[in-house]
């Protein structure tokens, strides 16, 4: 349970930081800045609102939740994925560095939640 929910708690702690560095670094006037509290304060509470399903499911330890759970991060993936070319558009290194990290990082953590628990079999027969 511990090792799920610390990997779903460090892809929402690299997510928080990719927000942080889009207001930082605005690249219009429709983008979150730190110009504008209100949309910055909304965005972050999203943000932490979406990844509230996946923290709350690495507390069970059933298989059907933990598939879900899968199932959720793997679009957290595809999401992280796509800052990468965003990244290459806007030429900012540290927004593909944050892309690469939390693809990583939630691969990870989708694999971390499939394994850890399946019991062993015992594949020795008399």
């Amino acid at each position: 349970m511990g090792k799920r929910f610390s990997m779903v708690f460090l892809t929402m702690v690299l997510a928080i930081i990719a927000l942080l560095l889009a207001a930082k670094y605005p690249t219009g006037p429709n983008t979150v800045s730190f110009d504008e509290p209100v949309g910055f304060w909304l965005s972050f509470g999203m943000l932490v609102a979406l990844f509230l399903p996946p923290l709350i499911l690495s507390l069970f330890n059933h298989i059907a939740v933990k598939i879900i759970s899968a199932i959720y991060q793997a679009f957290i993936v595809l999401t992280f994925l796509g800052l990468i070319p965003v990244g290459i558009m806007i030429p900012s290194f540290w927004v593909i560095i944050i892309g690469a990290l939390g693809a990583i990082v939630s691969i990870c953590s989708i694999l971390v939640t499939i394994l850890v628990g399946l019991k062993k079999r015992n594949l020795v027969t008399n």
